[in-house]
């Protein structure tokens, strides 16, 4: 058998009384059967529906309305018996009494709102017939006028009563849910004179019942909120506490996790979006319930997290999100400026240790090179000079002359080769002083914008007017310069643009160098500064042209960053900075004759 089945069979079972004829065994069975809803974990709206299809059993109402304030949130419920199962939920505004206590009545004149706001504040005359030592309303006939005011004198006016409307007999019982809020249960028939006293004071138990069980489920929903909330942080700190995965792979796990965490999850989608990249849950849209917190890092505004409801409910229309997923939604932000704080903390201190490790395996190659090139000086200037005197001799083959003139071009070559490694190993020191760097680049592209030409590339300046001077040896700039265009134009063969452009930044000149080219790999973009590493050809380079600038560059105090995606071009940027120069101008200074 079904669960449903099961539910439909033991309420066929309950035998109704009535509201006259209600037994106090019925009562009893009533308000378990109330307590019995509200430790299901209902939503609010599915509660309501249970709760008045056992009123209407027990109590052989045809109607019965629920009038209550959760929150923010006021409401009328209204269940009838015909057509099967109908109701109705609907917002509405309540008055509040002398000590600004909710109570559940509207604002309007009607005789029927007038005893609502009576029995809900307790205002009432025990003497009348229609009240009940509780201060419950009863009446067998709505049409019929009532006695509002007891008859002292045959000359006094009586106040009446004629509250009308499609039912016949009524019920109004006063309930407390938590010692401030009041909630008001109305059990309505179509049958004349179906309520009597003594059976709503039967009633006035079960609705009492019915407070203490909206009561339970409240606390119910807000424990089970709590937990919801508690299990996504303890989400967000496991998935951060596995083995190392991506931040992407981190930001789309959390991502999953909000939905559940949120009152009706089964309409829920959420969306963080952090720099460029957006992760999102499945229909996640921009909706008209949702709500954000911004993911901030180092005073700045990075991305934001998102939760919206897909769907329209009731319960959402008075304020859809709880006062406790306002503070979580800005906990996950946090958490999430947190994750990525550490997660960039940690790829800038890996990528500070591989330029450590570069510059002692530079460091070291340099000691090496220089070694190696102060013993091929002596023996590569043999081989010159008695190639350059064999060329000298008379009568010499036209074959030995063809293989001499190899002998020293290859000679001259080789000493080229070692000027390089000298100067990447900073044996040869730079001769400084001081040099406008836009004049370098103007004096190199002179030279070089023909050959870029040739090659179908168009040569874009973007020179920063009235830029500093700084010391340096313009004769090393021009080849730094020279090298990056060279290395730029050889990853052009198709044509394309080059970008030649300065700077000043903070304590720095700069020389950018940007190609629309081939681009390089991570893997090759992390050796571009190793000695005699190159993806050329055997005859189109030795390896040394970016060692070279790199040494340079560090021999003037500044540093070199590149930047390229294979088929997205490269960009070299150097920093140069301008302290020397100012240090040297007031050297300067201090040396002029008085």
């Amino acid at each position: 058998m079904s669960g449903s089945q099961a539910e439909e069979d033991r309420l066929d079972s309950v035998v109704p009384g009535g509201g006259c004829g209600m037994r106090i065994e019925d009562s009893v069975r009533l308000s378990r059967e109330i307590l019995h809803w509200a430790n299901r974990g209902l939503s609010r709206t599915d509660f309501l529906r249970e709760v008045s299809k056992v009123l209407m059993d027990f109590t052989g109402s045809d109607a019965v309305e629920i009038r209550l304030s959760d929150g923010d949130l006021h409401y009328r419920w209204e269940a009838t018996r015909r057509p099967k199962n109908a109701s109705r939920f609907e917002l509405v505004r309540w008055t509040l009494d002398d000590d600004r206590t909710v109570i559940p009545a509207s604002q309007g004149n009607t005789d029927l709102e007038r005893l609502c706001r009576d029995v809900a504040s307790r205002h009432f005359d025990s003497a009348l017939p229609f009240f009940t030592d509780n201060g419950s309303f009863w009446t067998g006939d709505t049409w019929a006028p009532l006695c509002a005011s007891p008859v002292t004198s045959p000359e006094a006016h009586a106040e009446s009563l004629c509250i009308g409307g499609h039912y016949r007999s009524l019920a109004l019982l006063r309930f407390v849910v938590d010692d401030q809020t009041i909630g008001l249960l109305h059990l309505k028939s179509q049958q004349r004179d179906y309520f009597a006293g003594e059976g709503v004071e039967l009633c006035e138990g079960v609705a009492q019942t019915l407070g203490l069980a909206v009561a339970d489920r409240r606390a119910e929903a807000a424990l089970r909120e709590r937990v919801k909330e508690l299990t996504c942080l303890y989400g967000i700190a496991q998935i951060v506490e596995q083995i190392p995965i991506s931040l992407k792979e981190i930001l789309q796990r959390i991502t999953k996790l909000l939905p559940p965490a949120w009152q009706y999850p089964e309409i829920t989608a959420a969306c963080i979006t952090l720099d460029e990249d957006s992760f999102v849950t499945p229909g996640f849209r921009k909706a008209r319930y949702q709500q954000s917190a911004d993911i901030v890092i180092d005073g700045r505004r990075r991305g934001v997290v998102k939760v919206a409801y897909l769907e329209e409910k009731p319960e959402l229309a008075a304020g859809p999100f709880l006062v406790e997923e306002e503070k979580l939604i800005d906990a996950v932000a946090r958490e999430v400026a947190l994750i990525v704080e550490r997660k960039e903390a940690a790829e800038e201190k890996a990528r500070l240790q591989g330029q450590l490790i570069h510059a002692d395996r530079l460091a070291t190659i340099g000691q090496l090179a220089a070694g190696v090139a102060h013993e091929l000086n002596e023996p590569l200037g043999s081989i010159l000079g008695f190639a350059q005197l064999a060329m000298k001799c008379p009568n010499l083959p036209e074959q030995a002359e063809q293989d001499v003139e190899k002998i020293i071009t290859a000679s001259l070559y080789t000493r080229e080769v070692i000027r390089k490694l000298m100067v990447f190993a900073r044996q040869m020191p730079p001769k400084k002083h001081q040099v406008n760097l836009n004049r370098v680049v103007e004096d190199g592209l002179y030279f070089l914008e023909a050959r870029c030409t040739k090659a179908g590339i168009t040569v874009v300046r973007g020179l920063a007017p009235q830029l500093p001077d700084i010391t340096a040896d313009p004769a090393q700039l021009n080849q730094i310069l020279v090298n990056l265009v060279v290395n730029a134009v050889q990853a052009m063969p198709s044509g394309g643009t080059l970008t030649v452009s300065t700077r000043v930044s903070d304590a720095y000149v700069l020389l950018v160098v940007e190609d629309t080219g081939t681009g390089m790999s991570e893997e090759v973009l992390g050796k571009v500064f190793l000695p005699f590493f190159t993806t050329k050809d055997v005859d189109e380079g030795t390896g040394l042209g970016l060692a070279v600038v790199h040494g340079i560059v560090t021999a003037h105090g500044g540093s070199i960053d590149v930047a390229s995606r294979p088929g997205q071009g490269t960009r070299f940027e150097v920093h140069l900075p301008l302290i020397e120069a100012e240090e040297t101008r007031e050297a300067d200074q201090d040396d002029t004759p008085s």
